[in-house]
């Protein structure tokens, strides 16, 4: 993922006029708490828009997919956007310009948005405000919440190494990363920084791709195979859908192998379409590949 600023949104907006284009909600905890909520579970989000359409799209998104929104509104900015290109062979890369989101502060926050869940989300992506994650992390905790955090990118695991250290060390109970995460973090291959990791949270989970999941929780590690796949189209959401799964899992009171194989079934289910939005009639039929797992 690259951030850009307003200029360059703008430019790629005119560079993308006359192609084929889909709007959808998005981001990576967007993704996530969109996922679970298509599962049965009550979800929230927290988030900031501008006062444009886009804004009032997203809003309307939620509220669709029966997340209860937080949403508050910029009005010196517009909503936020990623735009995502998918080469032929399903990868992505992401033009983000951040807009409003990144006006959120922490003194926009109350403990009554924390209230009533079980997790807190967060995606690496927003921890460079750090007075902003620290103060809902120390609202969540007041609210009986556990912490978990995806790293998100290997890219701003580097730029911001010592504070991630400090949440994961201090705060974080269940941690998500994907193998070059997991490296830029603890500089280790995946293998030895599960173990590394678990050393600092309650559950550590690394995500292998189409090799599936390391899972450790103190002694206990464990590998889920990946689901099989015929044909990726798009890995955009694989990683959030991933936790969706796992999340949902444990609010199920799973055990962690089942856990990953419900994370691993929403993860090759949205890499074989374009974007990270599932059909009803596929979230019908992934409810009972859960049953029967």
């Amino acid at each position: 993922m690259t951030l850009i600023d307003n200029n360059k949104y703008l430019i790629i907006g005119d560079l993308l006029s006359n192609l084929p284009t889909h709007q959808a909600t998005g981001g990576s905890a967007g993704n996530t708490i969109g996922a679970l909520a298509a599962l049965g579970a009550a979800t929230g989000f927290i988030g900031k828009v501008g006062n444009d359409e886009k804004g009032a799209f997203y809003l309307k998104s939620l509220k669709k997919q029966g997340t209860e929104a937080h949403l508050l509104l910029s009005s010196d900015l517009p909503t936020g956007v990623a735009s995502t290109f998918v080469s032929a062979d399903g990868e992505r890369t992401f033009a983000t310009y951040l807009g409003a989101a990144a006006t959120l502060r922490a003194e926009e926050l109350s403990l009554d948005m924390f209230k009533g869940y079980a997790y807190l989300f967060i995606e690496g992506y927003l921890v460079q405000d750090h007075d902003l994650i620290l103060h809902a992390i120390e609202l969540a905790k007041e609210a009986g919440l556990q912490i978990c955090l995806d790293l998100a990118s290997y890219n701003i695991v580097k730029e911001d190494l010592s504070f991630f250290t400090l949440l994961i060390n201090k705060y974080v109970d269940i941690l998500f990363a994907n193998e070059e995460e997991a490296k830029a973090f603890t500089g280790k291959q995946a293998d030895e920084a599960i173990e590394f990791i678990a050393q600092m949270c309650s559950i550590a989970v690394i995500k292998l791709g189409a090799r599936g999941s390391i899972i450790r929780k103190g002694s206990e590690q464990l590998h889920v195979p990946a689901c099989n796949v015929e044909k990726v189209v798009d890995t955009t959401g694989a990683g959030d859908y991933f936790a969706a799964g796992f999340l949902y899992g444990l609010t199920s009171g799973y055990a962690l192998e089942r856990c990953a194989q419900i994370g691993s079934v929403l993860s090759q289910a949205v890499i074989q379409v374009i974007g990270a939005e599932l059909k009803t009639r596929k979230w019908n039929e992934i409810r009972k590949q859960i049953e029967k797992l």
